[in-house]
Order: structure tokens, then C-alpha cells, then sequence
């Protein structure tokens, strides 16, 4: 029951409108319900690891809120971390390795749909119980933060005491909220479907033989992927954010157009996948010390946690392989670069006179933290180190020859009509980086509006691609 399925269509306004028909007595019993059905709409099985998942964390929770003393209460912590943990590592990896080494025999068993989110939700829970109590918590509705259908399969990442507090404020219909969520449904499904999913083909027949397609090609697929991985992911945490407001649940932010960052650190700690860098942020890179320490420690503090991130994307995904640690460690190298050069950096911004030169500096900076990701996620896209590598040495190669090469491709409506949805995008995304969508909505003339509204209908409708892709962080 994908977002961007009929069925979920037709599940979502019956899970809604049951959900403000009911006594306030029944709705989290209701919300439980709508979301055990709908991750079981992805195998059945899957309730099986929740229930591992949810057990565990419940058990280890309960134990820490009764320990009697801070070593034992250490004890369950750790023991409910590494069941958790330790069953995300096996799923992912055990039966990688079994199939590399043939030493091992396979256990069959497949990492579900979201597993990574949930069991590192899990594991926030765990430590933010051992830290300090939780006001209003009870198993029940520890276990609805770990199953709530929305952000079950890709997250955002939000920590239990956000969510329980969302679940405990005395939720009443409200006009603007249902608004606010549809908008974002509609938003996230254009990236969704338009965007992303009509990006998808190109790129993927294009990555599948890197070594027999033209250079040219290589480039365009590769800015290609960086929109489709964006609007694909970006998609889905505006879907899953805008299906929780029609149930007066507020969910965080995930993404903050990202592509107009102009660090790698403002990408990854503002921009991008911005709970996840904080769950990071707080689970391991302050523990480990952060930046109080001195400046190797510091250093090898970056690099344990852009590794560990690109750790957390293998396994699945497009391929097991070593690309996605290069990945993490390529962003890790950034950010050391980038703490070399501030002093350099600093002085530039100093000596830039003006607003017209301040505008060049910024979007400059931009467009070279664009490619910096750009070339990570080569990395990233490509089915193995080994094609990844064959896919930069190419297009470096032929840089030298960019212009004729631009001159001589032949350029098809598909590259127009693709190149055309970036560029709406983009044009969208800056003015929202001015002010928000939303209140430019609120703000219109109401013909506008509803124009601006049923425009995006029409464009799902003829040009979306419904059903053609899973959403590719469901794969992690």
C-alpha cells in the first residue's frame, strides 16, 4: 500500500474520517489499528519484526524505569541497544557476507520495509528513557510512536517525546491543518510522481552499463539522479508529514531544500535528511565528543560518523557493495575540508563588496557544494564501487571536451521534458526558500489558489508515473 497506490487512496479518507468520528477514548486504539493494517499490507510478515522491535524496546524500557541503581539501569540500556541494534546489523549484513565468504550458511531472512527507521526510533527511545523521564508514557503509545503508519517506512526520524506529545494535546478538527496537510500530500506526490518517477527510467538504463554509455549521457543521468533521489525521498517525508496533520499530528521537517546550501555541513546538519543528521548528532557525535575535543579527535569524530551513516545505507538498497561507505566517507571529507578552508572562506566573504558580489559568492558556493554531493552520489546510485569509478573517470575525461560535446549530443524531447520538471522544481524551491508556499497559498486571490491547487491535480494526472517506483528509502 504504497502512497502513491489506489488502495492507499482509499484507505487514507476512511483512516481520517474514523479517526474524528470516534471518542477520543478510541482514537489511539483506532490509530494502532489503521497502522498495523498498513504495514502488513507489505507481507505480513513484517508485523512479526514491529512485534521483535516493539517487544524488546518495551521490555528494555520498563527495565530501566524500574532499576534501582544507575549500573543496572546502564545494563538494560546496553542489552536493549544491542538486541535492537544487533538485529538491524544481522539483517542487513549476515546474509551479505554469508553469500561473499560461502563460508556461512544463508538464514533467508529479509530486512522488511522501514526496519532501519523503526529500529533506530527504537534506539532513540531507549536512550532519551535512560536520560530522563517521559511525561504520559506508557507502552501503548511507546509502541504507537514505533508502528505510526506514516513515517513507519522512511521516516522522519522523530524522537517518542515529540510524538507523545502530539498524541496527548487535545486534538480538535482544524480547517488550517487539514489544509496545511493536504497541500503537502499534494506536493510530495508531484515530486513523487512527476519528478522523480519519470527521472527514474533514464537513469536507471543509463547506470546499468556505464561502461558502454557516452560520457554525456553518464553526466546528464548523474544530475538526473540527484533530483530524482531528492524528490523521491523529499516526496515521501511531505506525504507522511501532510497524512499526520489530517490526523492533528505534527510531524518534523526532513528536508529544507537542500540543493541551496552552500556547505556540505549546512546540507547534511540543516537541509538534508535533517533528523537523521540529528539523531546522529546526538546519539553518536556528541558521545564520541564532538567538537570539545582536540582537533584530530574532532576529525576522526566526522569521518566515525559519515562512515557509520554510509554503514546504515548498506546492505540493500541498489547493490552491497563498498560504494556507500565511499559515499559516506567522500561527505565525510568534505566537512574536513570545508573546517580547513573557513579562515580562507571568512576572508573571501570579508572582501566581497556589495549585494551583487555577495549574491555571486553565495551562489557560487552553492553550485560547488551541488557537485561536491553530485559526486557522492555517483557513489551512491551506481551497483558497485568498480562502476561508480567508471562512471567519474568517464565524464572527467571528456571534460575537456564539454563544448563540443554539448553541441554534438543529441538532445531529445525526453532530455526537454525532464530538464523542464527540474527546472519547475527549482523555481518552486527558490521562492519557497523566500517565504514559505504555504503562505503564499494563504495569501492569494482565491481563483489563484484553487488555480495553483487544481494545476498540481492536472499534473498528476498527466504526468504522473503512479506505481512505477517503491520509494527508494524503503530499500534502507
Amino acid at each position: 500500500m504504497l502512497f502513491t497506490s489506489l488502495e492507499f487512496l482509499l484507505f487514507l479518507p476512511v483512516a481520517v474520517a474514523l479517526f474524528w468520528v470516534l471518542p477520543g477514548g478510541l482514537r489511539l486504539h483506532w490509530l494502532m489499528l489503521a497502522s498495523l493494517v498498513f504495514y502488513a499490507s507489505f507481507g505480513i510478515g513484517n508485523l512479526a519484526y514491529l512485534a521483535a522491535v516493539a517487544g524488546l524496546t518495551l521490555a528494555a524500557s520498563a527495565a530501566i524505569r524500574r532499576a534501582q541503581n544507575r549500573r543496572t539501569r546502564r545494563l538494560a540500556l546496553s542489552l536493549g541497544l544491542t538486541a535492537v541494534l544487533g538485529l538491524l546489523v544481522f539483517l542487513k549484513f549476515y546474509d551479505p557476507i554469508a553469500a561473499a565468504t560461502g563460508a556461512l550458511p544463508a538464514s533467508g531472512l529479509r530486512n522488511p520495509a522501514g526496519f532501519s527507521f523503526y529500529a533506530f526510533m527504537a534506539a532513540s527511545l531507549l536512550i532519551d528513557r535512560y536520560r530522563r523521564p517521559a511525561p504520559g508514557a506508557t507502552p501503548y503509545r511507546d509502541g504507537l510512536y514505533l508502528a505510526w503508519f506514516p513515517k513507519i517506512l522512511a521516516g522522519p526520524i522523530t524522537r517518542a517525546g515529540d510524538f507523545l506529545f502530539e498524541i496527548r494535546r487535545n486534538r480538535r478538527a482544524h480547517a488550517a491543518l487539514f489544509v496545511l496537510g493536504a497541500q503537502l500530500i499534494l506536493w510530495g506526490l508531484l515530486k513523487k510522481v512527476v519528478v522523480a518517477d519519470n527521472l527514474a527510467p533514464f537513469v536507471d538504463r543509463t547506470y546499468a552499463i556505464p561502461a558502454y554509455a557516452v560520457p554525456m549521457e553518464l553526466m546528464i543521468a548523474s544530475y538526473f539522479f540527484a533530483f530524482q533521489i531528492y524528490c523521491d525521498f523529499s516526496g515521501y517525508t511531505d506525504i507522511a508529514r501532510g497524512v499526520s496533520f489530517l490526523f492533528g499530528i505534527r510531524l518534523a521537517e526532513n528536508f529544507r531544500r537542500p540543493y541551496f546550501a552552500r556547505s556540505v555541513g549546512e546540507f547534511w546538519s540543516e537541509r538534508w535528511h535533517i533528523t537523521l543528521a540529528h539523531w546522529f548528532r546526538d546519539y553518536l557525535y556528541i558521545p564520541l565528543g564532538g567538537s570539545r575535543v582536540g582537533r584530530p579527535r574532532f576529525y576522526l569524530n566526522i569521518m566515525v560518523v559519515f562512515v557509520i551513516s554510509g554503514l546504515w545505507h548498506a546492505g540493500l538498497g541498489y547493490g552491497v557493495g563498498w560504494g556507500f561507505l565511499v559515499w559516506g566517507a567522500l561527505n565525510g571529507a568534505y566537512i574536513w575540508g570545508e573546517r580547513a578552508l573557513a579562515p580562507l572562506g571568512a576572508a573571501l566573504r570579508r572582501h566581497a563588496k556589495g549585494w551583487f558580489a555577495r549574491a555571486i559568492g553565495r551562489c557560487l558556493a552553492a553550485l560547488v557544494v551541488f557537485h561536491l554531493v553530485l559526486i557522492s552520489w555517483v557513489f551512491f546510485r551506481a551497483a558497485s564501487l568498480s562502476d561508480g569509478w567508471t562512471v567519474l573517470t568517464r565524464i572527467f575525461a571528456a571534460l575537456p571536451e564539454l563544448p563540443a560535446l554539448l553541441l554534438r549530443y543529441p538532445f531529445t524531447a525526453e532530455h526537454a521534458f525532464l530538464a523542464c520538471l527540474i527546472l519547475g522544481l527549482l523555481v518552486i524551491e527558490f521562492l519557497d526558500e523566500r517565504r514559505p508556499l504555504w503562505r503564499r497559498l494563504a495569501r492569494m486571490p482565491r481563483p489563484l489558489r484553487w488555480g495553483a491547487v487544481y494545476a498540481g491535480i492536472f499534473a498528476l494526472l498527466l504526468l504522473g508515473r503512479w506505481q512505477s517506483e517503491a520509494f527508494v528509502y524503503m530499500q534502507f
